[in-house]
């Protein structure tokens, strides 16, 4: 009895592969003869434009013009997010059970994964020189004492503060200085500096422009100044620090997407930095735009961008508590991005961002 029982048993378990070979094989023979059918690829046409419209819109963002309330700058500020309505097509096909909608698909996911595939993975390592942090500090912030305490508990050798008020300079100068015993301020932005700094000025990024502007007092255009140029001493030479707030932007029905101030010192930074010697370059701040907007390819076009080489997805820090673009940047060239992370949120509308860099 035992003997037969083994035998039944052997039976079974030599018959599942063949069973579940033979399921296999039913199963694509099924998939073969419904993707035979004209039916599922009649199904959904409109659902199938509309993922080949989006493929297309991303692949030809540059195209899209910025004659009408600046729509491609607009597009490119906001590119990543077009992404959310591919999964949303998804759902629409598959419930329409449209072979024609999936397999439009195909185009905008090949797109938006060359566009914004290689941001997904952490491309970080360690053994960086220089730490550099950039920090939009807020006009607004009520607690500018603790946010300079954080800073300087973040292990930055070098680090960039915007939007400076002359009412809380004097409280980020004080929380600073032991940490920091180099420093400079031009206006409304500052580098603090583990390391000595040298030749460092104000930076003509056009913030004043119109037939009054040049009547105006050095000491009156200072107060408002928004970019700064220094040079950082390190152990491996010289470093050329560039600190910068560019002007902001506006939506509204009228204007569209407003960035005149912003698109101008866009450009006369990049001739500023295009004008520097030095090789070894970087320039830290809160640029209000990311680095997809053309308006940047003045500044993109010879500076990298330390989150694209080295980051950990997309690094996003405006506005601090639903973070949607990263349009505070730390760019650079002559040196190697090793890794470039966001930091926690402070009392700014602003989350910092930090890099290290070698040599």
């Amino acid at each position: 009895m035992a003997q037969v029982g083994t035998a039944e048993t052997g039976r079974g378990d030599a018959g599942r592969p063949a069973t579940d070979s033979g399921t296999r094989r039913a199963g694509i023979r099924r998939l073969v003869h419904v993707g035979a059918r004209p039916e599922p690829w009649k199904r959904g046409p409109v659902l199938a434009a509309l993922a080949l419209l989006l493929g297309l819109f991303m692949l030809l963002h540059a195209k899209i013009p910025n004659r009408v309330g600046n729509l491609g700058s607009l597009v490119e500020s906001l590119l990543p997010w077009f992404g959310l309505f591919i999964p949303v097509l998804l759902a629409g096909a598959l419930w329409r059970r449209s072979a024609s909608a999936v397999a439009a698909l195909l185009l905008p996911v090949t797109v938006w994964l060359n566009l914004f595939g290689g941001l997904l993975g952490d491309k970080s390592h360690s053994g960086a020189d220089l730490t550099v942090v950039s920090h939009n500090v807020g006009a607004d912030n009520p607690d500018p004492a603790g946010t300079a305490r954080d800073l300087a508990a973040s292990g930055a050798d070098v680090l960039a503060l915007e939007e400076l008020t002359q009412q809380a300079r004097g409280t980020y100068e004080k929380e600073l200085a032991k940490t920091y015993p180099f420093h400079t301020v031009q206006g409304t932005v500052g580098l603090w500096s583990r390391l000595p700094l040298s030749d460092s000025r104000p930076v003509d990024i056009k913030q004043d422009v119109g037939p009054l502007a040049d009547t105006k007092p050095v000491d009156v255009r200072l107060a408002y100044n928004r970019a700064l140029r220094t040079t950082v001493a390190t152990d491996q030479g010289p470093l050329a620090v560039y600190v910068a707030h560019l002007g902001s932007v506006r939506v509204n029905p009228r204007a569209g997407f407003w960035t005149d101030s912003r698109d101008r010192n866009a450009r006369a930074l990049g001739e500023a930095v295009a004008a520097e010697r030095n090789e070894r370059v970087v320039l830290l701040g809160d640029l209000n735009g990311t680095t997809d907007d053309r308006a940047f390819d003045a500044i993109t076009s010879q500076l990298r961008s330390a989150q694209d080489a080295a980051g950990d997805g997309f690094g996003f820090s405006w506005p601090a508590k639903f973070p949607v673009a990263r349009i505070d940047q730390i760019l650079v060239r002559g040196v190697q991005p090793k890794s470039s992370w966001v930091l926690p949120s402070t009392g700014s509308d602003h989350l910092p961002v930090a890099a290290g860099i070698s040599w």
